[in-house]
């Protein structure tokens, strides 16, 4: 069992380097052939573009150059008190790691939504106002100080080894790429489990009906399980980015503007319930209860829906557009 899974982070380890020296110039490139499809067929934001790339090359050297994170204290902790050793020797284990790594992600992605702290990171994932596969590399460079990897310090402390456990979530993301794909129409029946380019639509988007929905990874059942799976409807055109849109394309401005209105607000904190409440709760919460969270924005529209048929789009929504597969000139 020990060479199996010696094995394994060896096999993991190499994986590591075709990431980094092929997959990642490949998804890069897949990319740019999507930009120059699409920007035949209507205007490409060109210079969104490049502020993920710009995105993705930071990540990078700081995934290289800065190995610690504020969740390295606690993964260390769990390798020291691990309830056992899991080795990954049958397909078993390995698809028990697998659910159990989708589990911890619904859960992060959620509180990415939910938690103001975790959102200020996430948020830059959800800044382009075009969905488009160079939006997928896009992740925010600062998930090291954020604390994503804590959301999966469990699955180190019952026994999985911690390296295989990261490089599963690499590989979740690299799933991901290709959903982010507006072109690709819904999926039939796969549309019940796995995360599909018509789900990833609905997560984008900024319409208050869609907002803090569909959270998978690469499946969706959790999202079926604990309520937050919204279909795509062909009757509502989306609008994608943030409530309030991102409009620069400073990369300081689109990396930090989160923190710094966090931080705020942490310095108009009158009260300690105040202060942890502009960290923990979800975003547009205000200590003098003028909401602008996704709840608030709901009850509002509720209470002042007009009693006729109701929009098919948010009044929120000034530039809706449609996926592209359902545009005339689809690819």
């Amino acid at each position: 069992m020990e060479t199996r899974g010696a094995a394994a982070v060896s096999l993991m380890n190499q994986i590591d380097k075709y990431l980094l020296t092929v997959v990642l110039p490949l998804i890069v490139a897949f990319s740019l052939i999507e930009a120059v499809v699409l920007s035949r067929k209507h205007a490409y934001d060109w210079r969104a573009a490049g502020v993920s790339v710009l995105d993705l090359v930071t990540r990078i050297a700081t995934q290289i150059f800065v190995p610690a994170s504020i969740a390295t204290p606690f993964i260390i902790w769990a390798m020291q008190h691990q309830l056992t050793k899991i080795a990954l020797d049958g397909w078993l284990p390995i698809l028990a790691l697998f659910i159990g790594q989708e589990f911890c992600y619904y859960w992060f992605h959620r509180a990415a939504h939910r938690v103001r702290w975790f959102w200020c990171n996430h948020a830059v994932h959800h800044s382009p106002n075009e969905l488009n596969l160079s939006a997928a590399y896009r992740i925010g460079i600062l998930s090291k100080f954020s604390g994503t990897a804590l959301f999966f310090v469990p699955l180190v402390w019952i026994g999985f080894p911690p390296k295989i456990v990261f490089q599963l979530l690499t590989l979740n993301l690299l799933y991901q790429f290709w959903i982010h794909a507006t072109w690709i129409p819904k999926l039939g029946p796969l549309e019940y489990v796995l995360n599909t380019p018509s789900a990833h639509r609905v997560h984008h988007a900024a319409n208050l009906e869609y907002l803090d929905a569909n959270y998978g990874g690469a499946l969706i059942v959790f999202d079926r399980l604990f309520g937050t799976y919204r279909a795509e409807r062909n009757n509502v055109a989306i609008r994608y980015g943030l409530v309030v849109p991102m409009t620069s394309y400073n990369p300081l401005r689109v990396e930090f503007d989160q923190w710094l209105k966090l931080g705020r607000d942490l310095l108009s904190a009158r009260s300690l319930r105040a202060f942890v409440g502009y960290f923990v709760m979800p975003p547009g919460w205000r200590a003098d209860g003028e909401h602008e969270t996704t709840d608030a924005m709901r009850a509002k529209a509720t209470l002042h829906a007009p009693t006729a048929e109701p929009p098919t789009a948010s009044p929120l929504d000034s530039t809706p557009n449609k996926p592209e597969w359902q545009r005339a000139n689809s690819l």
